[in-house]
């Protein structure tokens, strides 16, 4: 686990606001943030004095609650090594020993070390005290490292160590995927560290070295999509051979009478130089034995080299070991950490190049023994998974250091879970775990391994007979993770759920679950003691689970209701009937079968004699689906409620606007409003189709911001006007809200759920809550898919991926790679008759003889995936489009599909792999060929398993990055710069250094510092944010894409021009393999790289990005966008630097005329484009005038001379910042104070809980292309 920085937290103030869990940016102001005085932000005595007793006068609270200040002044100690010079070395006093431990493994000159202890003044350091308590320690101390003798346990370390060292830059780790390592290709392009190459040439001397010109397959409208250069070659990674062979001895263990001589194992090693030796690891160190392949003599050899580390015994008898591992450090040591680091999850790459397979004793191990993830870390060997999840759910949380380690413990404990689920699935897949019902019929056998307990996505004992079967069985375990993660992120103190993983590997679906304690002793029935196991036939409640499930209620919208039981009582829930409570033995109270958490959608269905909404009924809904669990998600759940807030909102402001207006008749009006019907506009309904509030609220009401202001001053009141009260019954009765008094949406998960029965009592509020449901489905379909683009690849993929799935399940391990690559030539290629080649027939016909053996679920011919025929597999895509998704899709091959949808085979082929964890061999493919397929099965290299896991939160670190995004929103970006500096450091405590939510703030950190003017600190934090995208998302995942454009801009701005060139050639050539060319953000990219080529006055190949940015502009802006106007400019620009005036006023002439149209004369882009106009026009006049003179006059014509002008690298970054959406406005003193004055009071509306809409200076700067300091906070 590593700690990194190594500051942890300080001059921490936790108090109100925190502990109850508002939201910092509600009325919160900077003055409870934790500042941290080993970041890059060190406060002032006097700051940090305020910030501590910003709001410790709590009252009562302080007392249990007290401010926590820990005085984080780094130190220096001196390191004193055996055979090294001594060096000092910064600590901070929340490092624990083990920390300097992990420093110097890894520092080049003391990383050969493993089994040593470090001594302060002859005393030994305990690993695991933190240097704050130990005594004597202070500024200056000397810490000798001492070699400590060796024991079995940390022989092995030391040779796993050495391993890793030796493969320090051997990508193959990440190609296979294992041990959290992924690739990182941005050195290739930067040529090593940003920081430093910018010191390295002058803006001036550069221009004359740069070569511009992109590959061919990188021009606009190039149809090459070559695949080779996804992953360039990394001359670092050049094998560097120490070792020819390092591996186990077979004379390993040692025999008794070696034990007592302190033998702890062999080792046998070929060096580079074919010197084969044996090894004996004792208890003092490594030394030669006299032992060969064939006989054991473990005696030492004379001489014996007998040395405390590997790598001082190899030194000397291997002088390539010598020479090359001293290379391989410093070159590993030189490459930025973030390449390094593992990943908290495992993430995999769809192509590799074909990587020689070495011996490696370590990974042999790893593959025969029982180590199952980390045990060899950890007493007692296996985990006890469910213990460890549900005790770090315990650790107090009072405080932010509380807090912090807690959720640094569950975040630890849920990456380690998720490793070994993952490896435990594909072990029971791959058939290497016997099944605790091995007499069943595969499909329902169920396993244990490593206290994990698995299960296959299929219908076992037709429990969801009723529900869609199979289709059912497939759908539940994502549907009980949703709900898993929706109740882990409620985090209610005393209600527990299971570690739950989902595994798709080789077309199976395994859910992996911790065990409940004692649960695999009883029957179900005698456990559960709320809930149901039978869909609402039986049901059962209890008061403790009631009293739990009501604290999750308000924040899951779910509502509290009664179902009958069997025997026609009334039962309470507060959940789905589905959610089972079960009370461990260790009397935990555990809640499980979370698959109907958020309530069904309606639109897929069909209920008989219900009606849907009628703008579902418009779209053709409800249609059937091949399962009955299809839910609506909890982001739309969200988005509805919050819809509805504003119609409630709008709704109390109408009725208050009109009981002020008509104060004179006020009571007349009363008694004609307390029909919702009247003032209140209805909801959609079947009697009002066409109500003005669904559909864009905004739009349908004026005056939001009064409307807010309005209900807050109702709601500040104690309700006891009796006019205010009927206003928000009023509204609370059109919202469909269940309480009276105030705005409370909640949803019964129960609803149309078949089996469940509902007590009469209750008829009215079912209603109602039917009613709910069915807005939600229409609000569903009538707001948010409206602003979704169907993605017809996306689409084709999905469909394609259900058939693999089942096409695979048929398929035996050894004709895997056959069966693949004979699907993806069906998938992908031209050819035709694509035929698949069986593997060798007497291996097939050896397996026949064992088929009780074959593990095959479903088992039956083997060999039927050999028949699937291109146009038989298209024609199941066109029907699976049809019947999942409801979308007729016109094609009857791939190479139509390209033709009709304009889409690409190689996106088509990586969107196939990512979703099915396909991995190939990386090559040009001839998908076009119609002689000979294109894959063949030596081109798939692997198959990965896709994961689903929940991501646990860091809370405290999310509320600072959210309230630092809003202080940036309103115009406080030093305050802002520091709250997310602080979330940085938060993030990197809970997380490690590598986590996506650590990039977004880096991204975020970057770009304040750009805007701030620190462009150097801009590129050092872009640079980790690249890196980091590429580790944790992947080389091509589209948010990395956008950092390499952040980058670019960055380094353009540091003068670096090749590297912003290369790198926006990158991004554009991800963009390609991603989306293809045609895609509204290449437009952007185009823009981008069509103005670094103007700045280095590459006018032609400028101007072939830049118009196809216009053109993509206009396709997906409309011609009279300002986007479109702005395009325009760009490229008239390059037409003026070319002295081709004609050409630049046309193209500016169309931007102002959208100028012009759009925000109208007066406004300045309108009189800017004007003067552009007037300037060009008097360059045009001049050239003619001029050539009219030499046409003229000949060789003595008087030439006026032309000014001619390479544009200024100031102009070029000038446009840069607009099209990125960043532009600084030069501000006069008087501005300055306005602004000031407008954000204070415009702040203090906000204190006071009233809206704040976002900080704009002056109305002309709302424009597309000109916003102020900031558009894209992400």
């Amino acid at each position: 686990w590593l700690y990194f920085p190594f500051t942890l937290y300080s001059k921490v103030s936790c108090c109100g606001p925190w502990e109850s869990g508002a939201q910092c940016g509600e009325g919160h102001s900077a003055d409870t943030a934790v500042m941290n005085g080993g970041g890059a932000h060190d406060l002032s005595e006097e700051e940090s004095k305020q910030d501590g007793a910003g709001d410790t006068d709590g009252g009562e609270d302080s007392n249990e609650q007290e401010v926590i200040v820990i005085q984080d002044t780094g130190f220096t100690v001196k390191i004193q090594a055996p055979g090294t010079e001594p060096f000092d070395l910064q600590v901070s006093p929340q490092e624990m020993v083990q920390e300097i431990h992990q420093v110097l493994m890894d520092r080049e000159d003391t990383c050969h070390r493993t089994c040593f202890s470090l001594q302060l003044d002859g005393n030994v350091l305990d690993n695991f005290a933190e240097l704050k308590s130990i005594e004597g320690l202070q500024e200056g101390s000397l810490l000798k490292v001492v070699e400590e003798p060796y024991t079995v346990r940390e022989a092995r370390i030391h040779v796993r160590h050495i391993r890793d060292l030796l493969k320090g830059l051997d990508p193959s780790d990440a190609y296979n995927g294992v041990d959290c390592n992924s690739l990182s290709f941005l050195s290739v392009f930067t040529d090593g560290d940003l920081g430093d190459s910018g010191k390295r040439k002058k803006k001036g001397s550069e221009l004359e070295q740069i070569d511009c010109t992109p590959p061919e397959h990188i021009l606009p409208g190039s149809k090459e999509r070559p695949l080779l250069p996804l992953q360039p070659q990394n001359k670092e990674w050049k094998p560097m051979q120490c070792l020819k062979v390092l591996t186990m001895s077979g004379w390993n263990p040692p025999p008794g009478n070696r034990k007592m001589h302190g033998d702890l194992m062999y080792l046998y090693m070929v060096t580079v130089e074919e010197r084969h030796i044996s090894i004996t690891a004792s208890t003092r160190g490594f030394y030669l034995n006299q032992s060969t392949t064939y006989t054991f003599n473990p005696k030492p050899a004379n001489p014996s080299f007998l040395s405390h580390s590997l790598v001082e015994l190899l030194s000397q008898i291997s002088p390539t070991f010598k020479k090359n591992f001293t290379v391989l450090q410093k070159k590993r040591v030189q490459r930025h950490p973030f390449e390094r680091i593992a990943t908290p999850f495992q993430v995999y790459s769809w192509t590799a190049p074909q990587v020689d397979h070495t011996m490696d004793c370590v990974r042999a191990e790893d593959a025969y023994t029982s180590r199952l993830g980390y045990e060899e870390h950890i007493p007692g060997q296996t985990r006890d998974w469910n213990e460890e999840l549900q005790t770090t759910r315990e650790l107090a949380r009072k405080n932010l250091p509380e807090r912090l380690l807690r959720e640094r413990a569950i975040f630890k404990v849920h990456s380690d879970f998720a490793a070994a689920a993952t490896r435990g699935s594909m072990a029971v897949i791959d058939g290497n775990v016997m099944a605790i019902n091995p007499g069943e019929e595969t499909r329902m056998q169920m396993f244990i391994w490593n206290n994990i307990f698995f299960s296959l996505g299929f219908d076992v004992r037709d429990h969801y007979r009723e529900l869609g079967g199979d289709a059912a069985a497939h759908a539940a375990p994502t549907n009980d993770l949703n709900g898993v993660r929706a109740y882990g992120a409620v985090d209610v103190e005393g209600l527990y759920t299971l570690g739950t993983v989902v595994v798709d590997y080789r077309g199976y679906r395994v859910t992996a679950q911790s065990i409940i304690p004692g649960i695999l002793e009883r029957e179900q029935e005698q456990s559960v003691i709320y809930g149901s196991i039978d869909f609402g036939k039986t049901v059962v409640s209890h008061g403790k689970y009631l009293e739990l499930l009501e604290r999750t209620s308000r924040p899951l919208k779910v509502q509290r209701h009664n179902v009958l039981n069997e025997k026609d009582e009334s039962m309470e829930l507060c959940s789905s009937v589905e959610c089972k409570g079960i009370i461990g033995n260790d009397g935990r109270h555990y809640i499980l079968d979370l698959l109907r958490t958020f309530p069904p959608d309606l639109n897929f269905l069909p209920v008989e004699g219900e009606e849907l909404s009628p703008e579902s009924v418009r779209q053709g809904f409800p249609r059937q689906h091949r399962h009955r669990l299809a839910c609506l998600r909890q982001e739309l759940i969200e988005a509805f409620v919050e819809h509805r807030y504003l119609l409630f909102m709008k709704m109390a402001a109408l009725q208050l606007m009109q009981q002020k207006a008509n104060k004179e008749s006020k009571l007349a009006t009363l008694t004609e409003n307390s029909s919702p019907g009247a003032a209140v506009p209805a909801l959609p309904s079947t009697e009002t189709p066409d109500s003005p509030l669904e559909g864009k609220a905004e739009d349908s009401i004026p005056g939001l911001a009064q409307a807010k202001e309005l209900a807050e001053s109702l709601a500040a009141e104690d309700g006891s006007d009796p006019k205010s009260r009927e206003v928000v019954l009023n509204a609370c009765k059109a919202v469909g809200s269940i309480s009276n008094t105030s705005f409370d949406i909640r949803f019964n998960p129960d609803i149309f759920s078949p089996g469940v029965r509902f007590p009469e009592d209750s008829a009215d509020d079912i209603q109602k809550q039917k009613q709910l449901l069915k807005d939600a489905g229409a609000f569903l379909v009538s707001c948010q898919i409206p602003s979704l683009r169907i993605g017809i690849s996306e689409l084709i993929t999905r469909c394609a991926k259900h058939i693999f799935k089942t096409y695979l399940q048929g398929v035996e391990l050894s004709a895997l790679s056959a069966a693949v690559s004979h699907f993806l030539n069906c998938f992908l290629s031209s050819f035709s008759d694509a035929v698949a080649h069986l593997p060798a027939d007497e291996l097939v016909s050896r397996r026949k003889n064992r088929k009780r053996r074959n593990r095959v679920p479903g088992g039956g011919d083997n060999t039927a995936w050999a028949s699937l025929t291109p146009s038989e597999l298209w024609k199941n895509i066109v029907s699976e489009a049809q019947s999942y998704y409801h979308f007729t899709l016109y094609c009857e091959n791939a190479d139509q599909v390209v033709e009709k949808y304009g889409l690409q085979k190689i996106t088509l082929l990586r969107e196939i792999s990512i979703k099915v964890g396909i991995q190939i061999l990386i090559k040009e493919y001839n998908f076009d060929s119609r002689h000979k397929p294109a894959f063949t099965e030596e081109d798939i290299l692997n198959i990965f398993p896709v994961v689903k896991h929940v991501n646990p939160k860091a809370s405290d670190a999310f509320h600072f990055f959210q309230s630092g995004q809003a202080k940036v929103q309103q115009g406080y970006l030093k305050e802002g710069c520091e709250l997310i500096n602080e979330a940085l450091n938060l993030f990197n405590n809970v997380y490690g250094a590598m986590h996506v939510e650590i990039c977004a703030c880096l991204r975020l950190l970057a770009r304040l510092n750009y805007i701030m003017g620190d462009h150097h600190e801009a590129l050092s934090n872009q640079q980790k944010a690249v890196l980091m995208s590429e580790r944790v998302l992947g080389i091509e995942h589209p948010n990395t894409i956008q950092e390499y454009m952040h980058l670019a801009l960055y380094c353009f701005a540091n003068g670096q021009l090749s590297t912003a060139l290369k790198l926006l050639y990158r991004a554009r050539y991800l963009m390609l393999m991603v989306c293809g060319e045609d895609h509204p953000e290449m437009a952007l990219l185009d823009s981008n790289i069509g103005l670094v080529l103007h700045g280095v006055m590459e006018y032609d190949l400028s101007l072939r990005f830049l118009e196809n940015a216009l053109a993509i502009n206009s396709k997906y802006h409309g011609p009279r966008s300002l986007k479109v106007a702005l395009s325009h400019h760009l490229v008239a620009r390059v037409y003026e630097s070319k002295a081709e005036f004609r050409s630049a006023l046309q193209q500016e002439k169309e931007g102002y005329t959208i100028y012009k149209n759009q925000v109208g004369e007066a406004h300045e882009k309108t009189k800017e484009s004007s003067e552009y106009l007037k300037y060009l026009t008097q360059q045009a006049v001049a050239l003619q005038r001029t050539m009219n003179e030499i046409y003229k006059n000949g060789s003595n014509a008087s030439i006026m001379p032309l000014k001619f002008t390479a544009p200024s690298m100031a102009s070029v970054l000038e446009q840069l910042n607009i099209i990125n959406g960043i532009i600084f406005i030069p501000l006069s003193q008087k501005d300055l104070e306005n602004l000031k004055a407008e954000v204070q009071r415009r702040q203090q509306l906000q204190e006071s809980g009233k809206s704040v809409e976002d900080l704009t200076v002056d109305s002309p700067l709302e424009l597309e292309d000109k916003i102020p300091m900031d558009v894209n906070v992400d």
